[in-house]
């Protein structure tokens, strides 16, 4: 009999290359990150000497404010988006035969065998002014002669679904499969209507997978670079895009801190939100 006090100490040396990992790559890059938004910059652009708080300063120029929530709508319609329609593509995958099965969940991890930035750089083509969508569009009098499909926030959004949605089908998936549907055949039995059985308890049932389809889509949103800088422009601008200009253009390495330490907090939030416990009561 394993004593409780071995299992803990081998509980720790299993988890301990994980927390090193974790704490070499996550937690020190963060605090540096910090720590540079704290200081001044110089002419130059670099990290200047002494402690400043000009950085976070800055940041409450209403154009900054404006980007932030323009991130955080842009983040939220295409978590909702692709939550919405993963729900109905996974629960028709775990509903399928095994063989059926197998080739739906081939054909969405088709997608990850194409280099993100091809894919997004396609949607460019797909969506350019002179492009055959937006001819068509423009022979049938959907778009005028002035308009385009390209750099907006609809652009962004539009892209982002598709690069996003099987992040949201897969964990979606992974909980559907593993639901007992006989729970919704007895709710039934006692005189549940379909619209009450999906509501409480299939929904309930796979709230886990819903979570995880959620973050795994708003987190990484948060941080989007490659496809507003792609499709979005000027009215699809992130916070991710402002930061790769602060760093690499403006050469402000504090202000891109700044920014950076404040989309942090943007992932931290929605992290730590379903680990909230609410009193009883």
């Amino acid at each position: 009999m394993i004593r409780p006090a071995s299992r803990s100490r081998s509980e720790w040396l299993v988890t301990l290359p994980s927390l090193a990992w974790l704490g070499l790559f996550v937690l020190v890059p963060a605090i540096m990150v910090f720590a540079i938004a704290l200081k001044a910059s110089t002419p130059a652009g670099g990290i200047g000497e002494g402690w400043s708080l000009d950085a976070f300063r800055d940041l409450r120029n209403p154009a900054y404010l404006h980007l932030a929530w323009r991130t955080l709508w842009i983040s939220s319609v295409t978590t909702a988006l692709c939550v919405g329609m993963g729900l109905p593509a996974a629960y028709a995958i775990a509903r399928s035969s095994p063989r059926l099965r197998t080739t739906l969940l081939l054909l969405v991890m088709i997608p990850f065998w194409t280099n993100f930035l091809v894919r997004v750089f396609a949607w460019n083509q797909i969506l350019h002014s002179e492009g055959l969508l937006a001819r068509a569009f423009r022979a049938t009098g959907l778009l005028g002669d002035s308009g385009t499909l390209l750099y907006n926030s609809g652009a962004v959004v539009l892209v982002s679904v598709y690069a996003y949605l099987p992040f949201a089908i897969l964990p979606l998936y992974a909980a559907i499969e593993k639901f007992d549907f006989s729970l919704l055949d007895a709710a039934r039995d006692l005189g549940a209507t379909a619209r009450r059985a999906l509501f409480s308890i299939f929904l309930p049932g796979i709230a886990r997978g819903l979570g995880t389809a959620t973050l795994f889509v708003f987190v990484p949103m948060l941080g989007s670079y490659v496809v507003p800088d792609l499709v979005g422009g000027t009215d699809g601008e992130m916070l991710g895009t402002r930061i790769a200009q602060r760093n690499f253009a403006d050469r402000n390495l504090p202000a891109a801190a700044a920014l950076a330490a404040v989309l942090t907090l943007f992932v931290l939030i929605p992290m730590l939100l379903p680990r909230r416990q609410h009193p009883a009561g």
